[in-house]
């Protein structure tokens, strides 16, 4: 029997053989329930637009709901506005208003339909998790119409009375909404981010205020994610280069609108430096326009020329600091010869697209002016003390982490850095040296402690967690990245395409054969032959013939490309890994276009030997648990070891 002291506790929450009976009961009933239907995301690039309307369809699957609802009693254009109702219902509420449309009639029909889906997708929920879901002030009402027997014909008055009432008082609109939401999140039980939220897309913002809504959310964090984290910890070279990569993308109003980042320091310092100089290696690319912080290219190259050139100091400071990172090649601002216009790699002489280096002193390339200092202080002050950013980072801390192990799935961002012969690369620290799972335990600790150690006697630690959150952006040892150098420098002075090849770690091709993924199973302490790998990072090039779909089924990577940036690449927009009880599918996207519909292609890549119900499920094992706790309470009170209530 568990320890008497423990059995005491619990007895506080059930304190007689009634109310412990019950629970088992209850939990015993809810473990036989097929298991919720999970949804993995990846790379999701501050498209919010594009993401935000798969998270409210489900990637498809309400559409499909619909369809298997109504069938031929709905046309496909009446079964469309049913979906972009339940998907945006304030929206569509307020266009049938202005259009005439919100009538009463409409109202309860509406209704009829949405409590018919609600039905649909809440059959494999108990009615105690349903009601949960609903806002309180309907879930009577909510769950009447649910659970009503349409053959009784005792209850068809009850039920049109219910109906008539909801339209008489005026909250026909408000019920609407209600159900509209509830059937979003009963379709969608959980969902898993694999990473990079942030970067090239307008609103990584909107995405976070979406996620921190959402029931059920993990988090594993990507490369562009940990840069977002060391910039909010106000490590400066993170810094830099979030800047860099949002005046490259032309994504002022994340910065500013969403996270209150003051850039006019940055915006007078580029001008008046800059001022006559075109930046044309520096133009942005413009994937979206802003809506509240419209920067000229112009200013926009200018600004990306100076914090690129100050990202490039720091970096080179940093390197220098931490002899173990390896990464002196990255060294390059010493190896231009500033009168010739040139730059000498790997031994060979390159001549530049850009020769005017105002702010570098050759004699010491990497010091910052006293202009650039002062303009990374005011700069690091906006990360530091941007309210909106630090909630946003602290829930990206509390949810997530470098990897999760869920229902036999492990799910992180990049990779496992691996050596040719298919060993795990030994990775040395000044803690020690990590390969494999122990390296990423050791890295999420790093991360947080870049956040959140908090102990003067501890400040050299912490500025060192900080220098690593920069090095797991870019580093080729991060298994968040993956390649032997981030070739930014190279893109943007060189013409030479050679030089910019990122070579991916040897994982990304070993990792195809099944006994690859084997081997990394086994060291998570999964069991192969159940277990899969889902992974994102990596473009999937469906154009040219790439499958997401590896090692045997085993491995799935599942970064499509959401992001805009890469719709010319892969010829898709990303892709959802769906895993209900009966099997797992992969939503293809299509690019996101709001004047066209945007349901994904859904195809199912496995399917269970048989349906998975709770208590299969990691949740399940917990429940199990309980019910055992349960059974000694009751134990106890039979023998009379504890004392009952009543």
């Amino acid at each position: 029997m568990r320890d008497l002291d423990y059995l005491k506790l619990l007895s506080k929450d059930f304190p007689n053989e009634r109310k412990a009976g019950a629970e088992i009961i209850n939990l015993r009933a809810i473990c036989s329930l097929p298991k919720g239907t999970e949804y993995f995301f990846s790379d999701l690039h501050g498209e919010y637009k594009s993401f935000i309307h798969l998270l409210r369809s489900s990637s498809g699957i309400i559409r499909d709901k619909i369809h298997e609802t109504f069938g031929n009693l709905l046309s496909e254009s009446e079964q469309l506005e049913l979906a972009n109702l339940i998907y945006y219902p304030q929206k569509i509420i307020e266009q049938y208003t202005l259009n005439g449309k919100n009538t009463s009639e409409w109202q309860k029909l509406t209704i009829n339909r949405l409590i018919h889906i609600c039905k649909v997708v809440s059959h494999k929920y108990t009615r105690s998790k349903v009601r949960k879901k609903v806002p309180a002030d309907y879930a009577y009402a909510i769950d009447e119409l649910l659970h009503l027997d349409e053959n009784d014909a005792d209850k068809k008055l009850y039920y049109q009375e219910i109906l008539n009432s909801i339209i008489d008082i005026h909250t026909g609109e408000a019920f609407i909404i209600a159900l509209c939401e509830l059937i979003q999140n009963l379709t969608i039980d959980s969902l898993h981010i694999i990473g990079d939220i942030f970067d090239r897309g307008p609103r990584a913002d909107f995405i976070l205020d979406e996620l921190m809504r959402f029931h059920d959310v993990d988090i594993q964090w990507g490369n562009h994610d940990v840069s977002w984290m060391g910039a909010a910890a106000g490590n400066l070279a993170c810094i830099a280069t979030v800047l860099r990569i949002a005046t490259s993308y032309n994504t002022f109003d994340v910065l500013e609108d969403g996270y209150g980042i003051n850039l006019r320091p940055l915006s007078m310092f580029a001008a008046e430096v800059y001022g006559d100089d075109p930046c044309e290696c520096f133009k942005p690319h413009i994937l979206d326009e802003n809506l509240y912080d419209e920067v000229n290219p112009e200013l926009a190259a200018k600004m990306c020329k100076a914090i690129s050139i100050i990202e490039f100091k720091l970096e080179g400071q940093l390197i220098k600091r931490h002899p173990e990172y390896n990464l002196e090649s990255r060294l390059l601002l010493d190896k231009i010869d500033y009168k010739k216009g040139t730059i000498k790699i790997n031994k060979k002489e390159y001549k530049m697209r850009d020769t005017s280096f105002p702010t570098i002193d050759p004699d010491n390339p990497y010091e910052l002016t006293p202009a650039e200092n002062d303009l990374m202080n005011a700069l690091r002050f906006s990360f530091v003390h941007s309210q909106v950013l630090h909630k946003h980072i602290k829930f990206i801390y509390s949810h997530g982490s470098m990897y999760k192990i869920c229902n036999n799935n492990l799910l992180f961002h990049g990779c496992i850095p691996m050596n040719p012969d298919g060993s795990f690369m030994d990775i040395k620290t000044p803690f020690g040296t990590y390969s494999g799972k122990a390296l990423f335990d050791f890295l999420g600790q790093k991360i947080i402690d870049a956040y959140f150690l908090d102990d003067p006697a501890k400040a050299d630690d912490q500025e060192d967690a900080k220098d690593l959150t920069w090095y797991l952006w870019c580093g080729p040892n991060s298994p968040l990245f993956g390649k032997d150098k981030m070739a930014t420098f190279e893109r943007i002075f060189l013409d030479d395409k050679e030089l910019f090849v990122e070579n991916y770690n040897p994982y990304y091709s070993l990792s195809q054969k099944e006994e690859t993924v084997d081997k990394i199973l086994q060291e998570f302490g999964l069991d192969p032959s159940m277990s899969h790998i889902i992974n994102g990072h990596v473009p999937v090039k469906v154009k040219k013939g790439e499958s997401p779909v590896k090692a045997g089924g085993k491995l799935f990577i599942i970064d499509g490309g959401l992001s805009k940036a890469y719709h010319s690449q892969t010829g898709i927009a990303g892709y959802t890994l769906i895993f209900n009880s009966k099997h797992l599918a992969l939503a293809e996207h299509k690019p996101f276009d709001p004047s066209r519909e945007n349901t994904p292609e859904i195809k199912v890549v496995e399917r269970m030997k048989q349906r998975i119900l709770v208590k299969d499920t990691d949740n399940g094992k917990e429940l199990l648990a309980q019910i055992e706790d349960l059974k000694e309470l009751l134990e106890a009170y039979h023998n009379g070891l504890i004392k009952q209530s009543f």
